[in-house]
């Protein structure tokens, strides 16, 4: 896995540790909140293939990819 797609993890996984502690909402969906507004379309796509491909991340991370928003094909 390059840099880049290792980083992505890297970001969400933060995400997904500071939501666990909020209680407002479930954490996936905060997570997937998040991305949505702060993150491209780009980067949205390749962290939801990264996670739909079987890379190690947080079950936090595997939930909110149901809930990212993808840019049209």
């Amino acid at each position: 896995m390059s840099d880049d797609h290792s980083k992505l993890i890297r970001m969400a996984s933060q995400m997904a540790q500071f939501f666990t502690t909020q209680p407002d909402r479930p954490a996936a969906q905060a997570v997937a909140a998040h991305i949505n507004e702060s993150w491209t379309p780009r980067m949205r796509k390749d962290f939801v293939t990264q996670i739909r491909a079987g890379a190690e991340a947080d079950p936090v991370l595997r939930e909110a990819a149901d809930f990212i928003h993808l840019p049209a094909a």
